[in-house]
């Protein structure tokens, strides 16, 4: 399958160019969007040589040298620096992942870094994730059961139920896998996406819970669900090498189940 690439924007301009301090040798040049709805009529392309010699081996290293000792204006999100927040997901050389778990070495040329694509930006690399989030929480992401917890206890699965969760419950909703979804780029006003379905399936799998057939009641409409075409975008570009697709089968062959 081909690599996931931004749309072309033509209105993405070249930018200034920041040159590394005299004497470095070792350089990559990152070029980087920027963007401040506030302010620019039209985003751009930064250009930042970085001293290979004195930075860490991940893009997410690369990003805070700059800010720390080039540009205190760019603006990122970033936090847990070990593959488990999510904050730092971005397009790095024209694929979804986490900047904190992309080596620098695997870029091919110049490092281009931008925001995840076809997400409103807030400023630079930041994009507003309030509408995913809200999607998120129709799908009530939390245990339902109507059988009272036993007394000073947990409620037990055995190990062959705990193991249908695997590769569910690891999602850190970076949503990378989303927003390489065309699918959901054209209908996200009513589609779920990815990684709303992979957090859905979570719960529909977990023996724990009693609302299984309301939550396969919530997800029974053309667009919250069945918008996937398993283009597998989401698959490949999942950082966490999760398979976004196959859970959404896998409701999908629940729904049929049901229905027979």
């Amino acid at each position: 399958m081909a690599e996931f690439t931004l749309p072309k924007n033509s209105q993405v301009k070249a930018g200034k160019k920041h040159a590394a301090p005299a004497g470095a040798k070792n350089l990559r040049t990152f070029q980087i969007y920027r963007y401040d709805p506030d302010k620019d009529e039209n985003p751009r392309l930064d250009s930042y040589d970085v001293d290979m010699d004195t930075c860490g081996p991940m893009v997410l290293d690369a990003l805070l040298k700059i800010k720390d000792e080039t540009d205190q204006t760019l603006t990122l999100r970033r936090s847990c620096r070990e593959g488990i927040c999510g904050s730092c997901s971005m397009n790095i050389d024209g694929r979804n992942t986490l900047a904190c778990l992309k080596p620098i070495e695997e870029c091919k040329g110049d490092v281009k870094v931008y925001p995840l694509p076809h997400m409103p930006v807030i400023k630079d690399l930041v994009p507003d994730l309030t509408h995913v989030y809200a999607q998120y929480a129709s799908i009530e992401p939390w245990l339902k059961s109507d059988t009272p917890a036993p007394p000073n206890a947990e409620r037990k699965q055995s190990p062959e139920e705990r193991a249908k969760l695997d590769g569910l419950w690891e999602c850190i909703l970076c949503f990378c896998c989303t927003t390489s979804c065309p699918s959901y780029w054209w209908n996200g006003d009513r589609y779920l996406g990815p990684a709303i379905l992979l957090q859905a399936a979570r719960w529909i799998n977990d023996s724990r819970d009693e609302a299984t057939g309301e939550r396969l009641d919530n997800l029974e409409d053309p667009f919250r669900l069945y918008r996937c075409h398993t283009i597998m975008n989401c698959t490949q570009t999942c950082p966490k090498g999760l398979n976004p697709a196959k859970a959404i089968g896998d409701i999908k062959m629940k729904m049929v189940e049901r229905q027979g």
